[in-house]
C-alpha cells in the first residue's frame, strides 16, 4: 500500500469529490480516478459510494480512513525523529494524558527542558486511558500518563508524588454541598455521570457498595468538561477527579471529596524496549532525575 495513495485517499474523503480533491492534489481527475481505483482492487473492496454531488464512505471506507491517519500521522512522527537524527537539541516528544491536576510535576520538567532547549516541542494528546495506550501502543505517542485503575504493568513506569482524589462535582445551590463530603448511601438513587471507562465505573461502583448496573448512571463522559456542563443543567451528579473544574469564584460548581477516601495513583508509562528519539530518551533521564528513579 503506498503512502502517497493514502494521502490521496484522505484528500478526496476530506474533499467529498473527486475534481474537489484533483484539485487539491494539483492532479488530474483520471489520475486520481485510476489510483483510487487500485486501491479498492488491492484491498478487495468498496470504499465509496460515488453519488451525484458528493462522495461518501462505506464501513470499510471510514475504517481505512481511521487507519490511514494512524499512519500518516505515524509516518510523520518518524520522519521527523530521523530528519532530526544528528541534532540532539531539536525534536518532538508526543505525550498522551488523561485529566488529572497530578500533571503538573510532568509540566515542570516540560518548562524547564523547554528553557534549556528551546527547539524541542511538545506534543500533548489528551484522552482517556483507552485512547491513551491504544495510540501509545501503536507508537504514536512516546509517553502516556495513565490514572489507577488503568493497567501499567505491561509499560515500564514513573509512579508521581502526587495522588488525585475523586469527588462528585455538583452545583453549589444544591443540597448535598452543605456537606464537606460525600458518602456511599448519599449518592444511592441520586441520577449520576459517570466515566465510560468500565474498570473505572466498576471501581467507583464498589466504592458505593452497589452493582453497577443497581446505580442511576443517566450519562457517561470521557472529558470532565463536557460532564461538567451536564451537571451545570442539572442533569445529574458527576464522580470524577479534583481539581479538573474551576469551583472558585462565581462558578457554579463545587466538588466535594469521597469519604471514606478515594485516592488513586498517577503514573507515566511508555513501552518496554521502546526505542527513544534522542530528544525522547533526554527527556526520560529529565523524568527520572526530578523524580528520583
Amino acid at each position: 500500500m503506498d503512502i502517497k495513495v493514502l494521502r490521496y485517499f484522505l484528500a478526496l474523503t476530506r474533499e467529498e469529490s473527486i475534481s474537489a480533491a484533483a484539485d487539491y492534489l494539483h492532479l488530474t481527475q483520471p489520475t486520481l480516478s485510476r489510483q483510487l481505483i487500485e486501491l479498492e482492487e488491492e484491498l478487495g473492496c468498496t470504499l465509496f459510494v460515488r453519488g451525484r454531488r458528493r462522495i461518501t464512505l462505506t464501513e470499510e471506507g471510514i475504517h481505512l480512513r481511521q487507519r490511514a491517519e494512524q499512519i500518516l500521522e505515524l509516518v510523520h512522527k518518524t520522519e521527523s525523529e530521523f530528519h532530526h537524527l544528528d541534532k540532539s537539541l531539536h525534536g518532538d516528544i508526543y505525550i498522551g494524558c488523561g485529566e488529572t491536576d497530578a500533571l503538573r510535576p510532568v509540566v515542570g520538567v516540560i518548562k524547564m527542558m523547554q528553557k534549556d532547549y528551546p527547539r524541542i516541542r511538545f506534543h500533548i494528546f489528551s484522552g482517556n486511558a483507552n485512547d491513551v495506550t491504544e495510540r501509545l501502543d501503536k507508537g504514536l505517542l512516546d509517553f502516556g500518563v495513565l490514572i489507577d485503575p488503568a493497567r501499567v504493568d505491561k509499560y515500564d513506569s514513573i509512579c508521581l508524588p502526587q495522588k488525585d482524589r475523586w469527588g462528585v462535582l455538583m452545583r453549589k445551590d444544591n443540597a448535598l454541598a452543605e456537606r464537606d463530603f460525600i458518602q456511599p448511601q448519599d449518592l444511592w438513587g441520586l441520577p449520576l455521570i459517570m466515566s465510560r471507562q468500565k474498570y473505572v465505573s466498576n471501581s467507583i461502583a464498589s466504592w458505593i457498595k452497589k452493582d453497577y448496573d443497581q446505580l442511576n448512571v443517566v450519562a457517561t463522559y470521557n472529558l470532565i468538561f463536557n460532564a461538567a456542563l451536564l451537571v451545570e443543567q442539572n442533569v445529574g451528579y458527576a464522580l470524577c477527579l479534583d481539581k479538573l473544574i474551576n469551583t472558585s469564584g462565581n462558578s457554579v460548581f463545587c466538588f466535594r471529596p469521597l469519604h471514606p477516601l478515594l485516592e488513586v495513583d498517577v503514573n507515566i508509562v511508555w513501552k518496554r524496549f521502546q526505542l527513544f528519539s534522542k530528544v525522547s530518551m533526554l527527556f526520560l533521564q529529565r523524568l527520572k532525575e526530578v523524580f528520583s528513579i
